[in-house]
C-alpha cells in the first residue's frame, strides 16, 4: 500500500515587535500549515505575554 504525502507541515511562528524591542525572551507559537494552498509565509496577530499586546508574528525556519 502506497504511502500517503503529507500536506500539512509544522511551522513557527515569532514575534516581530520583540526582536526590535531589544527584550529578554521570545515570544514563539508552533501551528501547523497546507503547503500546498498557502505556499508564502504565515502572518498572524498572536499574543504576546511578555509585551501584553497582540503583535504580528511571522513564520521562521
Amino acid at each position: 500500500m502506497a504511502k500517503k504525502k503529507e500536506t500539512r507541515v509544522q511551522v513557527i511562528l515569532e514575534c516581530t515587535e520583540h526582536k526590535t524591542s531589544g527584550m529578554a525572551g521570545m515570544s514563539r507559537y508552533i501551528t501547523t500549515k497546507n503547503k500546498k494552498n498557502t505556499t508564502a509565509r504565515l502572518e498572524l496577530k498572536k499574543y504576546n505575554p511578555i509585551l501584553k499586546k497582540y503583535t504580528v508574528h511571522k513564520e521562521i525556519k
